[in-house]
């Protein structure tokens, strides 16, 4: 299998690594890189829905490469499914190496969104316009 050299999905969110953001070797929290995900797919799932979403699950999630301080995170969205009340979207986050071109693929992940009314209530996604 040829490792992926393009991102999927629009270009949602791009936010610079910094030294808050890492541990004690300089690596950027995964857990950071999760919540960066996750505000994409919010802004995404809310754009789709036309209102407020909470994220229901998010599927498997593996890291493959470190992000470094320095790098560019820049996390790509890719609406995959539309149920009744939820979004599906496939992510990927994706490090701009610090003072370079190199663009490497970090993790990926599917996220399921639900939008929800005034109330909190899951309630159904607009047809498309």
């Amino acid at each position: 299998m040829t490792e992926q050299t393009q991102p999927i999905g629009e270009l949602t969110l791009r936010t610079l690594a910094m030294p808050a953001d890492a541990n004690a070797a300089g690596d950027i929290f995964g857990g950071w890189v999760m919540a960066q995900m996750d505000l994409s797919c919010g802004i995404r799932a809310a754009e789709r829905a036309r209102g407020r979403v909470v994220t229901a699950a998010v599927k498997e999630m593996a890291f493959a490469k470190p992000v470094k301080i320095g790098d560019t995170l820049c996390v790509y969205t890719h609406i995959s499914h539309v149920g009744r009340t939820s979004i599906t979207l496939k992510v990927e986050a994706w490090a701009q190496r610090y003072l370079s071109d190199l663009m490497e693929r970090v993790t990926y992940a599917d996220f399921v969104m639900v939008a929800l009314d005034k109330e909190g209530h899951p309630t159904p996604v607009p047809a498309e316009i």
